[in-house]
């Protein structure tokens, strides 16, 4: 009597192996787009968070400071970076005081930024060139007031919006995830 073997073809090995990679390939995928979702959603958030403070100490300090945003290109990619600035006589320079917070800072070549000011888009930022004199294009002024705008952040890919964040005249700062105000809690839940 013959016995048979039984086994494993090839062809099925390799489709089990088929279907391993695309799965692990799909959550890998998955994972990664979440991870950047949350980086965004820290910068924009620090951005906000460290523009409120840089509008609390130019009233506490009597001194201007501004939000100078610029436009990079490092290895073919184009990124956008923002640092702080402070009014001295000699002319817009990086603050003297908190170091540690105003520290100029990068968002992904991932998405695009627009600037609005005045309900006016500003249609392009600074470069490199414009060294350490480069003048802010948002100015917290030591009374409080600053230019009423907004920021969009976009995915380069297709266009949509990501986040945005709004500022009025007294700099009151409104975030809006995908553009859209967050829905109101209801009070009795």
């Amino acid at each position: 009597m013959l016995r048979r073997q039984h086994g494993f073809s090839l062809l099925e090995l390799l489709v089990v192996l088929f279907v391993v990679v695309i799965i692990t390939s799909l959550v890998t995928l998955t994972v990664n787009t979440g991870t950047q979702d949350r980086a965004l959603d820290t910068e924009v958030r620090n951005l906000a968070d460290v523009a409120a403070y840089a509008i609390d100490e130019a009233q506490f300090s009597g001194r201007d400071y501004g939000l100078l945003l610029q436009r990079r290109f490092e290895d073919g990619r184009e990124y956008v970076s923002y640092s702080w600035r402070e009014r001295r006589l000699e002319g817009w320079r990086e603050p003297a005081v908190a170091a540690d917070i105003f520290v100029e800072r990068q968002f992904e070549p991932t998405v695009e930024l627009e600037l609005f000011l005045d309900d006016l888009a500003v249609p392009d930022f600074s470069d490199d060139a414009a060294g350490l004199d480069a003048a802010p294009q948002v100015i917290f002024y030591s009374s409080g007031e600053t230019t009423p705008g907004a920021l969009e952040w976009r995915d380069r890919d297709s266009g949509n919006v990501l986040w945005r964040i709004e500022w009025d005249l007294i700099g009151r700062f409104t975030l809006l995830p995908f553009g859209e105000p967050l829905p109101e809690l209801d009070d009795a839940a």
